[in-house]
Order: C-alpha cells, then structure tokens, then sequence
C-alpha cells in the first residue's frame, strides 16, 4: 500500500480560496468601510449646511417665526418671515411704515440677568433657523415714528398725526382705531416709535410710556426689515410696503 499516496490524499484539505472567501471578506469590509465614510460624509455634510445656514441667518437673512397676532392681518400666527438684516447695514435706516424685527432688551422687557447662557444660545440657534419661537426679547412691529418725529394719537376719527399731519393707515385690522391710549410723545434722535397693526392686541410702546426709555427702541437694536414671507406656500412672496406715511414732513417742518 502506498502510504505517502494516502498521506497525499489525507492532506488535500479545502483552503481558503484566495478568489472565493478572501474576497468575500474582503468585500464585506470594504463595504463596512464605504458605510461608515459615507455616514461621515452625510453628517460632515449636515453640519456644513447647518453652519452656512447660521452664517446666513446671522449676516443675510434670518427666518422669523410669527408667534402671536399682534401684527394682524398683514403678518398670521404661525408665518415664517425672512428678514433683511442688511437693509440698515450700509448707513441705511429704519423708515416710518417699515416693518421690523428687533431685540427689546432694554426696551420692551428688561435684562434677564439670571438667564442661561448655553440654553440662550441653543434657543437663538434654533430660532434663527426658524425652527421654534423667537426668544422672548425678540420682536416684529412697525415703525411709527423716527428720530424727532412727534407721533399724537388720537383725532376724532381716531387716527393717529405725525409731525402734525394726520395718517391713514390702511394696514390696521379690520374695526380698530389708532389707539385706544391716548399719547403725544417726541422720539428721541437714534430711536424709534413701535407699533402693532393689530392695535387692540399689540402690546408696543404706548405699553412702555411709564417705563425707563418710554417705549422707545434704539435703532442700533434693529435686527432687520421685514421683507418677505416664506411660509405658508399660500402667502409666500414680497411683503407689500405703504404710502400710509408719503406725506408726512421731516421733524421740524411740522405744521399745526
């Protein structure tokens, strides 16, 4: 018998087949590796965006949600706004019937002092995206009155006269007067007089008459101009100016 033969025969045990297994393992790892680069690549991806939409949101154009009706009806609850945040950037101002965002710090609600900062910064983060509400120093009127503008509310008819001329205005929901407060106030130079077109809702700064500042908004706290709207898809597009204001003199060449 010949046993080398049969040791021969014995010792022909399958090998892995450098062209069958090998491979199929090196497949699977090859494919776990292109898995984890594309997952690297769709979240270093998100995050690229995310940060180019804070950029843009910081420097360009910054979503607003809408949270309560004190805008009504130019601006609805639930409307996502897109401000302007370069309209005053380049000696620009705020004129009278613009609508805008600011921050009311110091003006509308005071300097929470005892806020936190990393929960502050998460919330602005996510509001600047238009993800959730505004902070709650945040807010969007219209303007009424600029630096040395003397607004005199009410007439008769109950409207309100800036720098003695009586304005209309076509904006205010639908059965309400100028004011139901009577006021005459003089607006500081670097300030602004703020209102809601939904007067009867809108607390602004006839709000703020007793009050350090007396309603009056710094210019410098303008976020931006409200200029168009980008949801509900109904309502998208431009937001519609006024000539409510045309008329009006310039402080100091008031009449009456």
């Amino acid at each position: 018998m010949d046993t080398q033969a049969q040791h021969s025969e014995r010792d022909r045990s399958p090998e892995p087949d450098a062209g069958t297994g090998g491979r199929s393992r090196f497949s699977r790892t090859r494919a776990r590796v292109a898995a984890a680069l594309s997952w690297r690549r769709v979240l270093a991806g998100a995050v690229l965006a995310t940060t180019l939409l804070l950029l843009v949101s910081s420097f360009v154009v910054q979503p607003f949600l809408i949270p309560s009706g004190s805008m009504e009806p130019t601006l609805k609850v639930g409307d996502r706004l897109l401000v302007n945040k370069l309209a005053y950037r380049f000696g620009a101002e705020p004129e009278r019937g613009d609508v805008v965002v600011f921050d009311g710090t110091g003006s509308f609600v005071r300097e929470d002092l005892d806020a936190n900062p990393l929960a502050g910064l998460a919330r602005g983060a996510a509001a600047s995206l238009g993800l959730t509400e505004p902070a709650d120093s945040d807010f969007v009127k219209r303007v009424v009155g600029v630096g040395g503008d003397r607004v005199v509310c009410c007439d008769a008819r109950g409207r309100l006269a800036v720098n003695g001329t009586v304005v209309d205005e076509p904006y205010l929901y639908p059965g309400d007067t100028a004011s139901r407060v009577p006021f005459d106030i003089v607006v500081p130079s670097g300030a602004l007089w703020m209102m809601g077109d939904h007067r009867s809702r809108s607390s602004d700064s006839r709000d703020r008459l007793g009050s350090p500042g007396g309603g009056m908004v710094p210019v410098d706290r303008v976020t931006g101009r409200v200029d168009w709207l980008g949801w509900p898809p109904a309502r998208t597009g431009s937001l519609a100016g006024t000539d409510a204001f045309t008329g009006v003199p310039a402080p100091g060449a008031a009449h009456g």
